[in-house]
């Protein structure tokens, strides 16, 4: 039986990566006075690498010109990052993606548990809920450092798991990356994966479902993988939880 939704954030709620993460990344850089900029493209390709101060951590490492952080310096230019980062979500440029404040009222009114799972930072994950009216609907928020691993690790989904008292057949899991997928799948949970800007090449072998979004009640998702039109609804997650 469907008791609870897992939602991943950065790309899965709302499409934060390219004009709010990269650009709190930038702008921290450049207070910081180091030399580089991560550009659209090496953007994407450093989203393969999970988590802020590790993606940090490996473009120092494989960037010749560049300087040295220690692990301190790294925390502390991320935490500036954070705080640039959740500066944007105050200006409200940013909208949740199609059909996900639909199905959390929707859930909530049906009594489903909500938790979020994310390698985000939990101040990065509660001022975008905040901002978009949520907070309050999530029982859990799993986020940042608080299991060793980050995705495609499964703890995270684990963590959560176990926070809200069930098992992995009663929970459906929502995804826009590989890695995001994968670390849901090890964790034996079904995943439905919402492609982002950055995700749209990435492969979804394992997912349950590849839709477009979730559907409004006037524009329906599109199944990727089908072609068909659907509107993601807590009955129609249910009736594909028993199948």
């Amino acid at each position: 039986m469907l008791q609870a939704l897992i939602f991943d954030v950065d790309g899965t709620l709302a499409e934060t990566e390219r004009d709010g993460h990269r650009n709190a990344f930038n702008a921290a850089f450049r207070e910081a006075g180091l030399p580089f900029e991560w550009d659209e493209k090496m953007y994407g390709e450093l989203l393969k690498v999970t988590g802020g101060k590790e993606r940090i951590r490996f473009f120092l490492e494989h960037c010749d010109m560049c300087p040295k952080l220690s692990d301190h310096e790294i925390r502390v230019l991320h935490q500036r990052k954070t705080e640039l980062y959740t500066a944007w979500l105050e200006t409200g440029d940013w909208v949740l993606r199609p059909g996900i404040a639909r199905l959390i009222r929707e859930a909530r009114a049906e009594g489903l548990k909500l938790a979020v799972a994310t390698t985000t930072t939990q101040d990065n994950v509660e001022a975008l809920l905040k901002h978009a009216g949520l907070l309050d609907a999530f029982d859990i928020i799993g986020a940042g450092d608080i299991v060793p691993k980050k995705k495609p690790a499964p703890d995270i989904y684990l963590w959560v798991l176990e926070q809200l008292g069930i098992n992995q057949k009663e929970a459906i899991a929502f995804e826009d990356s590989e890695n995001g997928l994968k670390a849901a799948r090890a964790a034996a949970l079904r995943v439905i994966v919402t492609p982002s800007f950055y995700t749209r090449e990435e492969h979804f072998d394992g997912a349950w479902a590849v839709l477009s979004d979730l559907g409004e009640l006037d524009k329906p998702a599109r199944d990727l993988l089908t072609g068909q039109h659907v509107i993601v609804h807590t009955s129609w997650l249910r009736r594909g939880l028993t199948q």
